[in-house]
């Protein structure tokens, strides 16, 4: 866990111009909108076995309650955002991305719109498919959430 290196990481997004296509950047996959970075990855563990997975998610949870904590007095408390409302809301309405993807991934994310950057910041564990790894994510976006 590297929360400083996260942290550090996060504030680069917040005012790194977006590029002007869709596509991976050094530390993120980033578009005209918005960067969405692996801050952590189970790739190359053996997380099919569920006991693991579920210790790889628990983890991962951690350290993300370990960014909301240093995250919320910049920006002030933030309750979960659940994202499977996000996700049913897909079937019926167009959801712009990052959000649809975002809660095609994870459950839950952190939200704050990062003061005097114009933009959002998200954090989730996304582990919703068992068959995908498990990955700690940060999402820095002008979009507002839906």
């Amino acid at each position: 866990m590297n929360i400083a290196r996260h942290l550090a990481l996060i504030d680069e997004l917040c005012f790194r111009p977006f590029p002007a296509e869709q596509g991976p950047s050094d530390e993120a996959t980033a578009g005209p909108r918005g960067f969405t970075a692996v801050l952590e990855s189970s790739r190359g563990l053996r997380d099919r076995d569920p006991a693991q997975r579920a210790a790889t998610v628990e983890q991962y949870e951690k350290e993300r309650d370990a960014l909301c904590e240093r995250l919320a007095p910049r920006w002030g408390e933030t309750a979960p955002w659940n994202l499977q409302t996000v996700l049913l809301r897909t079937e019926r309405e167009e959801i712009p991305e990052p959000w649809a993807g975002l809660s095609a991934h994870a459950r839950v994310a952190y939200l704050w719109e990062a003061e005097g950057t114009g933009r959002w910041v998200a954090v989730a564990v996304a582990d919703r498919d068992a068959a995908d790894e498990v990955r700690l994510l940060a999402v820095v976006t002008e979009e507002a959430p839906p």
